[in-house]
């Protein structure tokens, strides 16, 4: 049975993006062994999308108002790397993490699955 999504993040500046996972979006951990931290994160979903480029796999945040989330983050010193942009399915932009990469934050405009358990989707 599926309890979960274990996502990876890689950086070569991993312990900064751990600070930031940490103080700036105050995301609980657990300590793996040997100091290696898990960080909880809210309810996910996960989507499937066609494609005919390689294939390839993407992570977002996501939140329920972009517009105090982001302001928030900014307060906080976080960059904002693209403007706000309506998509059909929701207002979506990028923050700069820790390590200088990008990582995707949007508002869905579309029902969300978080209600479901994993196994009982009808």
């Amino acid at each position: 049975m599926i309890i979960g999504i274990h996502a990876l993040v890689y950086s070569k500046q991993a312990d900064a993006v751990r600070a930031f996972l940490r103080d700036v979006l105050a995301l609980p951990a657990v300590d793996a062994g040997g100091g290696w931290p898990i960080y909880a994160l809210p309810p996910a979903e996960i989507a499937v999308h066609p494609s005919e480029a390689p294939d390839k796999h993407e992570l977002y945040l996501m939140c329920d108002d972009l517009d105090s989330t982001i302001e928030m983050l900014v307060a906080k010193g976080v960059s904002i790397s693209s403007p706000i942009k309506e998509e059909r399915w929701g207002r979506v932009t990028s923050i700069k993490i820790a390590d200088g990469s990008s990582l995707g934050i949007y508002q869905p405009k579309h029902p969300t699955a978080f209600h479901l358990s994993a196994g009982t989707a009808k």
